[in-house]
């Protein structure tokens, strides 16, 4: 994928903390903005809808409803294998979102649920890499990691921005640092969803919601302490893994 160099937006409180989460580029000049890419267009496969057939993740959230999740197996190899496994061993049952901000992410799959716990199927941490048919819209599924896709494990987020918001769009981020940079269609469709582009090419995603955004936003509202940590449990009650039937 694209070297896009991630901004470390906060400081990492213990290795397996979600770092470059949220906060300002360096510098941002709004005289200076450009819509120009500097790669042609590439596939886009973030909303391509389930087939029949197709197995996809059932994230059931207490009191909140249920979060359906196109997993991409063709893009994400291993982090679909992880995902799929842990879920089918029952792993993320009864865990919770230990880290909610709003109009940014929703994350969880810690069992230590502070943030420093939790592993692969193979028990240790996993390269995932990126693709560049995926990005961070709305509703993208990726893993945290403490700094390099090599350090993936159990812990997951999900983007609960607003259709259309982005706190930085991609020409912001362009306009600050030349190293930024996305094809036009890609540019065009943060536009158009919103979601947080500078998490590109940082960490590995793996899903997208396809049902159940709601439900993410919903959680979203949730009052949290400093430390970004929902002062009411949010639960997964269970993660399944489930056969589409177009329903």
């Amino acid at each position: 994928m694209k070297n896009i160099r991630l901004i470390a937006l906060l400081a990492a409180a213990s290795v397996t903390l979600f770092t470059g989460c949220k906060g300002s580029p360096d510098t941002v000049d709004s005289n200076s903005k450009t819509t120009t890419p500097t790669a042609e267009n590439v596939e886009i496969h973030n909303f391509i809808l389930p087939e029949v057939g197709e197995k996809i993740a059932v994230i059931n959230v207490k009191d909140y409803g249920t979060i359906k999740i196109k997993l991409f197996p063709e893009d994400a190899e291993k982090g679909v294998e992880n995902f799929v496994g842990l879920a089918e061993m029952g792993y993320y049952d009864e865990l919770i979102f230990h880290r909610i901000i709003p109009n940014f992410m929703n994350q969880g799959g810690d069992p230590k649920g502070n943030g420093t716990g939790g592993k692969s199927i193979w028990g240790e941490e996993f390269e995932g890499g990126t693709d560049e048919n995926l990005y961070h819209f709305t509703g993208a599924v990726a893993y945290a990691n403490s700094g390099a896709t090599s350090t993936n494990g159990s812990q997951f987020y999900i983007v609960n921005t607003p259709d259309g918001f982005m706190e930085y769009s991609c020409e912001e981020l362009m306009a600050s640092d030349p190293s930024y940079y996305w094809p036009a269609n890609v540019i065009e469709k943060y536009n158009e969803v919103g979601g947080v582009p500078f998490l590109d090419g940082g960490y590995t995603v793996f899903g997208q919601v396809f049902e159940g955004m709601d439900v993410v936003r919903a959680m979203a509202a949730v009052e949290t302490d400093e430390n970004d940590k929902p002062l009411t449990q949010v639960m997964m009650e269970s993660v399944e893994i489930i056969e589409y039937t177009g329903n």
